[in-house]
């Protein structure tokens, strides 16, 4: 009989054998292949070690082995076929409706990083963009005492982000929300998250099938992957309350970011894939000439 951590092994080096592209969860083959077989033996994800030489049934080697074979020849992220993704240690629902959650902007409300530029004051938040809703869920646990507006243009999105607000007890704090932007949303707000669509024409013509297996409206931000930021800052002054801040992922398009917007005072945030891919926006410096 096979092991769990030989199942594991032989997964990743099919993986990589099959040239399938990372980045919805995991970065290289070895965690994709564990994350696969974990779930599909029904064992937590944090304890492989404890269950790396457990024996495995022929039956269950094969249903891992089958699951493999599918995200090998579908070429689906591992989330839409595991149905799960993961958030700072925070467990979501998601499927094909939704982006996966992969945003670095948790990373910054699990680590205080924009606390500074928050008090008292900050009582309403946004969640612009939300998908299937995991940085409402975490801005509401990370400040209990906030109310979350979570908005999506899509409204097959907002129906995966209603299973993950009530799967985490926040239907009383976290109110969704259809909007094309800020249409709908009069405000004001003290703290407006999003992670928008940002990848220019180019990139998202390059893109691998596991990325164009999510829906489009989430990742296509127009030739310069602006188009739908340049509306957001000049609609957003109005929402904002004085004090009020913009916490806004672009990705890898900070070039094409500083110029379009080359006059805006920016602060660049540190995240793990560096100080380019998030950044804070300020009221004051929206409105400034």
């Amino acid at each position: 009989m096979s092991t769990v951590i030989a199942l594991i092994e032989d997964a990743a080096r099919a993986l990589e054998a099959a040239q399938v592209s990372f980045g919805h969860g995991t970065l290289n083959a070895f965690d994709e292949a564990a994350w696969l077989v974990l779930w599909r033996l029904k064992v937590p994800l944090d304890a492989l070690d404890e269950a790396a030489e457990r024996e495995v049934s022929p039956a269950d080697a094969l249903k891992v082995q089958a699951l493999v074979r599918e995200r090998i020849e579908r070429r689906l992220p591992a989330a839409y076929l595991t149905r799960e993704a993961w958030l700072q240690g925070v467990s979501f629902y998601v499927d094909e409706r939704a982006i996966v959650p992969r945003s670095f902007i948790a990373e910054l409300l699990a680590d205080g990083t924009i606390d500074p530029w928050l008090g008292a004051h900050t009582q309403r938040v946004l969640d612009l963009c939300t998908g299937n809703g995991s940085l409402a869920v975490l801005a509401a646990m990370a400040y209990p005492d906030v109310h979350v507006d979570a908005a999506d243009l899509s409204t097959e999105a907002l129906e995966v982000a209603a299973i993950n607000v009530t799967r985490h007890g926040l239907d009383d704090r976290i109110k969704l929300m259809r909007s094309d932007g800020l249409a709908m949303l009069p405000g004001p707000y003290d703290l407006v998250l999003c992670n928008p669509p940002y990848v220019n024409t180019q990139s998202m013509q390059a893109l691998p099938a596991e990325y164009r297996a999510e829906p489009e409206l989430a990742l296509a931000g127009g030739a310069d992957g602006m188009d739908f930021i340049r509306k957001l800052l000049s609609d957003l002054p109005d929402r904002l309350s004085p004090q009020g801040v913009l916490v806004l992922e672009i990705g890898n398009e900070r070039e094409h970011f500083e110029a379009a917007f080359p006059q805006l005072e920016v602060v660049w945030l540190a995240t793990s894939a560096g100080e380019d891919q998030v950044l804070l926006l300020t009221r004051e410096a929206l409105l400034r000439p």
